[in-house]
């Protein structure tokens, strides 16, 4: 947008926890230039006010591992329920068929109900080897219509066969080479998952990455006969064979689905590697535990949906995951860790890919804002606000912005038409099902169907 933008009458979300109310953000070309006191920042003419009302504004949540298409795909709560290996199956015989007006009708409408929750930015971990070129560049164009900070990666695995593999992957590094230097929508080099991909495949990829400066995205460990397995075939843990073919770094992200020993972990957090964990589903998995990723202080731990289910939902998991753990005396700080996942993680992914600072509501920073319908109370104001980002997750968005561009205003989309995005997701999925033989009589669930 020309001008400024201005949002008056604020309490602004601090990254130590604290709120200041009675504020004003101004944004300018994309960054916040000035927070003050709401008085020291005149309206000028030409100004877009947002009159917040004394509503909260904070940094736009981060999807560090996403299934927009994948998770409309399976019946609501099946890809949940699903053993890793049923449900890689399950999938393909859809995946397989997927055409590339489908992808971005299930993409478009997914990201519309990311944005409308308060996501800024998705990580997305797509699966269309019949078309990979057409089906990230379909990814590409929703997320830039609809206004989203977006970096997208096909799930390359070798089931298909050496050649089929080699032709996804050159498809997938022509589209991330196309994007490098996009502001908003990245492309990354993705895999399935170790139990997925012959060492052939990952060398190429690993090679690929280092030449065109890209990061990689792929599963860490999908269950425990994934590890097992890997021991038995290449002698060695999981997260050592993605570091051997050199899949591990600053800009990569293993989605860690299922629980690694401590060493493993050890080694993705020297190498800077974002770990995207769903503790949805780990809690279903294991009832009993399997949060080690949050007790490994340095590593980069990030929140992803996987597809299943959205974003605010994964943080309340988490926090409940982290009382937990403090009530066991593992962890001193829970509300710091979910600080850690919801901001920290993602901040650092999106410095090193797009080279913009994000994750707080200061001056220098790129303007990926979310003002909710929530006013805190003044009683703690000039403490640190105790929960929160929890009462932030679990209240509703007034307005969404990337990079200076309204894209969600008073909980409406500014430029589509909510319905109508779902409407063309539900006839792309009718589609899909009808020529692969499974009837579709409700609209598209998981990843994206569910109006706010």
């Amino acid at each position: 947008m020309e001008g400024r933008l201005v949002l008056k009458n604020c309490s602004v979300f601090r990254s130590d926890g604290r709120f200041r109310s009675g504020m004003a953000v101004l944004i300018e070309r994309g960054k916040i230039t000035k927070i003050a006191l709401d008085p020291e920042v005149p309206i000028l003419p030409g100004d877009w006010e947002v009159a917040c009302r004394g509503r909260l504004v904070a940094p736009g949540l981060a999807d560090c591992h996403a299934h927009l298409v994948s998770g409309q795909l399976l019946p609501s709560g099946e890809a949940l329920l699903k053993a890793p290996e049923e449900r890689f199956e399950a999938q393909r015989a859809f995946e397989s068929n997927l055409a590339a007006a489908e992808v971005e009708a299930l993409t478009a409408f997914a990201i519309a109900r990311a944005l409308c929750s308060g996501v800024t930015m998705i990580v997305e971990h797509v699966h269309c080897p019949s078309d990979v070129a057409g089906g990230l560049a379909a990814q590409s164009r929703a997320a830039e219509r609809l206004g989203a900070r977006f970096i997208n990666s096909h799930a390359t695995s070798s089931r298909s066969g050496q050649s089929s593999a080699a032709a996804q992957l050159e498809a997938n590094a022509a589209h991330a080479q196309a994007l490098k230097q996009h502001p908003l929508v990245r492309c990354a080099l993705g895999f399935r998952a170790s139990f997925a991909c012959d060492d052939d495949l990952l060398s190429r990829l690993g090679r690929l990455r280092m030449e065109l400066g890209v990061g990689a995205h792929g599963h860490a460990a999908e269950s425990e006969e994934d590890l097992a397995r890997t021991a038995a075939q290449y002698k060695e843990r999981i997260v050592e064979r993605f570091d051997r073919h050199g899949l591990l770094g600053g800009d990569c992200i293993a989605a860690q689905g299922r629980p690694i020993d401590e060493v493993q972990f050890e080694r993705l957090a020297q190498t800077g590697t974002v770990v995207a964990v769903s503790p949805l589903s780990r809690l279903i998995d294991n009832p009993g535990g399997g949060w080690d990723a949050f007790l490994v202080p340095h590593a980069l731990i990030a929140l992803g949906t996987g597809g299943s289910i959205s974003l605010r939902e994964e943080a309340l998991v988490s926090f409940a995951a982290a009382m937990r753990l403090a009530r066991l005396g593992q962890l001193l700080d829970p509300e710091r860790m979910l600080s850690r996942v919801l901001r920290d993680a993602p901040a650092q992914l999106i410095a090193r890919v797009f080279g913009e600072a994000t994750g707080a509501v200061e001056v220098g920073e790129s303007a990926d804002l979310v003002v909710y319908d929530f006013i805190p109370s003044e009683e703690n104001a000039s403490e640190r606000a105790p929960l929160l980002l929890v009462d932030l997750v679990r209240s509703p968005v007034a307005w969404t912005i990337i990079a200076g561009q309204v894209v969600v205003r008073e909980g409406r989309f500014l430029a589509h038409d909510y319905l109508e995005l779902a409407e063309e997701a539900h006839s792309a999925l009718h589609s899909l099902r009808s020529r692969t033989g499974v009837h579709c009589a409700a609209p598209p669930s998981g990843g994206g169907a569910e109006l706010p």
